[in-house]
């Protein structure tokens, strides 16, 4: 067979103005329906991307016009900005699909037709919308459709479940894929307050001098979840919590944070950082560590009743370097949580408070704390304390914040997935993950995947079971907060 992408995208690094056709296995699953499809919506009507063609492919049985009316509903329930009708037909007339029983001669036909229509300078990209026990397969049918030399590849989380299998995964990847076209996705790291962290850090010098254990107490990176399984019984039952969550998104979150700042904000030099940080990551100690599930997740539909799978996990974590030696990293996340929240929460050294009388406040809402949320629109706050108006020195908790509304420039904000899937698409790899730090995170895990702690049950709408008090002692969690944001959510 000849390769229909051969001389279309042979350089790797494109810009914006290259025309894609994207292959998207599984794309009638949930995350193409919720994520995917809206997104490259918007990218299309954006002036942000190339033209784009779409190759949809799946287990189900569609032709091209259902296909297209899944994809106009998806981008109706779940697009950000309201979808018209006449931007949706721009955008679906250039979707088609291709059933999986087609089998590579059928896909490669409807790829090269797409290809054809962009003309010479088209480039590929597939995108693995699969679990990971589908991910080899996908490959051996892009390898045998003649479609893997010049394209890229982005492949969804988790990358294996543990070091040996990410290491099989990758091995089998790197026989198809260079490095360098292999993008191993975190929407976490496409967020824009994510992103914030570098420029907050590096582009100013109010706080870097000390963002070190010096003045740093310790950090927590808290992101509970108020769903449930939401039908997913089968997939949560392969990954749990820790797979599913700390592994994927926390600990890339953790790298930000921790990184030491790098030569320049290029994909080379911000990644080289990220896996310094987690080659100083101890391993994880089992008991540092609290699994629990919540009451009632015996009884989800697909869940089996002798399940010990985790639906919460947190734990304590160090980085074994000059800047962090000492300072303890706070992890939480689960399910059935009480709010959902997504928060990085710097706390600071108290200082001595024996200048301040009995009773004054001081001390009485924990330490000053600089903290991020990572939810769609970033916010950030910092609280210290401040001496309450009135006679005699009483002390309050006070803060500042800040809110991305308030610069004019919400609406220009990119959701996640749309962010990362743009970056692919111009070859640039800064917020994706590599087979080495992938590799070391499984290394780091291992002690706990070995060797588990029980888990502990907990009541849905609860922060967790009741030894994540134990884990984070004499310090407490950040969450719930002791204020609420100001302004618009």
């Amino acid at each position: 067979m000849t390769d229909p992408a051969k001389g279309r995208g042979a350089k790797e690094t494109g810009s914006s103005a290259d025309p894609h056709v994207v292959v998207l296995f599984g794309a009638t699953g949930d995350l193409a329906r919720r994520k995917l499809l809206p997104g490259l919506y918007h990218l299309s009507c954006s002036n942000l991307a190339p033209e784009i063609r779409i190759v949809g492919t799946s287990l189900e049985d569609l032709d091209n016009e259902a296909f297209r009316t899944l994809a106009d509903k998806a981008c109706r329930e779940f697009a950000r900005r309201k979808a018209t009708d006449e931007l949706l037909e721009q955008f679906t007339k250039n979707l088609v699909y291709v059933p999986q029983e087609a089998g590579p001669d059928g896909l490669a036909k409807a790829v090269r037709e797409q290809l054809e229509t962009l003309g010479a300078n088209a480039r590929l990209l597939h995108y693995l919308s699969v679990p990971p026990s589908a991910a080899m397969a996908v490959l051996e049918t892009l390898y045998k459709a003649d479609l893997v030399e010049h394209s890229r590849v982005i492949m969804e989380k988790p990358f294996g479940t543990d070091l040996q299998s990410a290491q099989e995964l990758n091995a089998e990847i790197h026989k198809r894929f260079e490095e360098e076209r292999i993008f191993r996705i975190d929407h976490f790291l496409g967020k824009e307050p994510a992103q914030n962290i570098l420029a907050f850090r590096f582009a100013n010098g109010l706080f870097e001098p000390i963002w070190n254990r010096n003045f740093i107490d310790h950090i927590q990176i808290d992101v509970p979840e108020k769903l449930t399984l939401e039908g997913r019984a089968q997939f949560y039952e392969s990954t749990g919590a820790f797979r599913d969550m700390v592994v994927t998104h926390l600990f890339q979150i953790l790298a930000f944070v921790a990184m030491e700042p790098p030569t320049a904000l290029a994909p080379l030099a911000i990644t080289d950082e990220k896996n310094k940080v987690f080659r100083s990551m101890r391993p994880l100690d089992p008991n540092d560590v609290v699994r629990g599930q919540y009451k009632g997740y015996l009884d989800e539909p697909g869940v089996s009743s002798e399940s010990d799978n985790e639906t919460f996990i947190a734990l304590k974590c160090e980085i074994d370097n000059w800047r962090w030696a000492g300072v303890p990293f706070y992890l939480r996340t689960g399910k059935a949580m009480a709010e959902g929240q997504r928060i990085i929460s710097i706390a600071f050294h108290e200082p001595p408070k024996s200048m301040f009388p009995p009773g004054s406040g001081v001390g009485q809402h924990g330490p000053d704390h600089l903290t991020f949320d990572l939810a769609d629109v970033a916010k950030m706050s910092l609280s210290f304390y401040g001496k309450r108006p009135g006679p005699g020195m009483k002390l309050d908790k006070l803060s500042l914040q800040f809110a991305m509304q308030e610069t004019g420039h919400a609406q220009e904000v990119l959701e996640a997935y749309e962010r990362l899937i743009l970056d692919a698409m111009r070859g640039d790899r800064t917020l994706y993950t590599t087979a080495e730090g992938i590799e070391r995170l499984w290394e780091v895990s291992a002690p706990l995947l070995d060797d588990p702690p029980p888990v502990r049950s907990y009541d849905i709408g609860s922060w967790g079971p009741n030894s994540i008090h134990q884990l984070i002692a004499p310090r407490a969690w950040r969450l719930p907060f002791e204020r609420v944001w100001r302004g618009k959510d």
